[in-house]
């Protein structure tokens, strides 16, 4: 039986803890912090409910020392003033969650089931560390051994050194800016100026102005000469991102400059010359542009005088665990969260699955918002948002089939479907097939238990052997509808 502590002065506080929690964990009380430190050292607790305001020490104070007693012990606290300032710096100390009195019954045995769940996980071995590792701290941050990736590295080695025009191509948030960041630092500009201008951030008088420049009085508010980015970075290397959103009045001067290496400031006459390379990126197709007349030919074919193809991450699924790492030591310093220890298997299996869209970005955000949400050592599935937690497929469809048809045109009984799932995902080469079939399974295993309780969550998730935390969150990622009948929602 899981093990719970209640400290609070409040005796009526400890008898409706005693009765409301008794079904789901052996409840000790105590009406100090005295007595509940004691307590706590004496015992094995899953849990602290944990009041604010004792009457021989700060319930602040008292959760430090839970915390250096032990840290993997998610402490509650409960405060007649939800809002007020001090559960705001509870939860600021790392506090798991704080609930306001008067207590309810439903609210608590939630709340606390979730924190014996996270207690239960943080048990667990992280599978993804967030120590700093050697290549980390050596400033390491093009990540990736995938096939793909090394195809990346050694397009990058062949052509670094050559003074000719690149264009990085690939999806939004792949990393195409680092891409040319290497192709910088291993050239032989690398001791010269590196300058990144994204062609999409400015309307197109503005960045005319940006890369060539403009004399006093060239347009309206141009009170003094500026100098652009082209005569700036005279000698280095100037990286034009979204370069496919450049309007064509500026694709013809860029054209010249790649051409001659000459130009003139705008409301100018006097040429000016600069030795630039260029290193473009877009996420466009360019080739479509230029057939439908949007864009230049001629400076396709200039900025294209060697390509790079960056890999969406789906395509390279095997370096998320390195980027995961990498992200993970990031944000644990930037937010100085000095007691996290990584990611639960269950985390890193679904970061591993998913197919983000968003790339090397998305993921980082994932990362990011995850360590800075987290109050306990281990990150778990549940610090992920929802479209995560339902490890969607390429086509952002979800992986379940419907439970009542697990092939199309499927007449069988719910649950038989699954030698046909099996024999579909062989066919199609899937990659993910353990995963799609164990989530078949859960979903219909779920929903006949269900139907069996008639909907009832807390029978349920007895018969189940897991918190009713969990099943809720099974029931919304499997869109079971809790009807007269239980039913599950298929995703077109």
């Amino acid at each position: 039986m899981l093990n719970l502590l209640v400290i609070d002065d409040d005796r009526t506080i400890l008898t409706f803890a005693e009765r409301c929690l008794a079904p789901i964990a052996d409840v000790t009380t105590a009406s100090s912090a005295e007595a509940g430190l004691k307590q706590l050292r004496n015992g094995d607790f899953d849990a602290v409910l944990l009041d604010i305001q004792l009457p021989d020490q700060n319930g602040l104070a008292v959760y430090c020392e839970i915390r250096e007693h032990d840290r993997r012990i998610p402490v509650i606290f409960m405060t007649i003033e939800a809002a007020s300032g001090t559960a705001i710096e509870a939860m600021q100390l790392g506090a798991f969650d704080y609930i306001a009195k008067p207590l309810s019954a439903e609210p608590l045995r939630d709340l606390v089931e979730r924190a014996i769940e996270q207690r239960q996980i943080s048990s667990v071995p992280v599978a993804i560390s967030a120590d700093e590792s050697d290549e980390q701290s050596n400033g390491e941050l093009f990540i990736g051994r995938s096939p793909a990736m090394l195809s990346v590295f050694k397009s990058i080695g062949k052509v670094s050194k050559q003074n000719v025009p690149i264009l990085v191509r690939g999806e939004s948030g792949t990393g195409k800016e680092l891409v040319a960041r290497a192709l910088y630092q291993y050239s032989h500009r690398s001791d010269e100026t590196f300058l990144a201008v994204n062609c999409a951030a400015l309307p197109d008088n503005l960045l005319e102005s940006e890369l060539f420049g403009h004399e006093k009085g060239a347009f309206t508010g141009a009170e003094s000469r500026r100098i652009g980015k082209f005569e700036q970075c005279n000698g280095g290397t100037l990286f034009l991102d979204e370069i496919g959103d450049m309007a064509p009045s500026v694709q013809a001067k860029v054209l010249r400059v790649l051409q001659e290496q000459r130009f003139e400031r705008v409301g100018g006459n006097k040429e000016l010359t600069t030795d630039v390379r260029i290193i473009a990126a877009t996420n466009r197709p360019l080739e479509q542009m230029v057939d439908d007349g949007d864009y230049r030919e001629d400076l396709l074919y200039r900025l294209n005088g060697v390509t790079i193809e960056l890999p969406p991450l789906r395509e390279r699924l095997s370096d998320v665990p390195a980027l995961i790492h990498f992200f993970l030591v990031q944000a644990k310093q930037e937010f100085n969260k000095p007691d996290l220890e990584g990611l639960s298997p269950e985390a890193v299996d679904l970061l591993t699955q998913y197919q983000w869209p968003g790339n090397v970005r998305q993921l980082r955000a994932v990362i990011r918002r995850a360590v800075l949400d987290a109050v306990m050592p281990v990150i778990t599935a549940e610090g992920f948002p929802s479209e995560i937690r339902r490890v969607a497929s390429p086509e952002g469809q979800s992986t379940t089939t419907d439970q009542n048809s697990g092939d199309t045109g499927s007449t069988q009984q719910p649950g038989r479907a699954l030698p046909d799932l099996v024999t579909r995902l062989l066919k199609e080469k899937s990659t993910s097939l353990y995963s799609e079939a164990m989530e078949y399974m859960e979903r219909f295993v779920i929903a006949e238990v269900l139907r069996h309780t008639d909907g009832n969550q807390s029978q349920a998730a007895e018969i189940l052997g897991i918190t009713r935390g969990k099943l809720r969150d099974r029931i919304n990622s499997y869109n079971i509808t809790l009807k007269a009948d239980v039913q599950v929602d298929s995703v077109d």
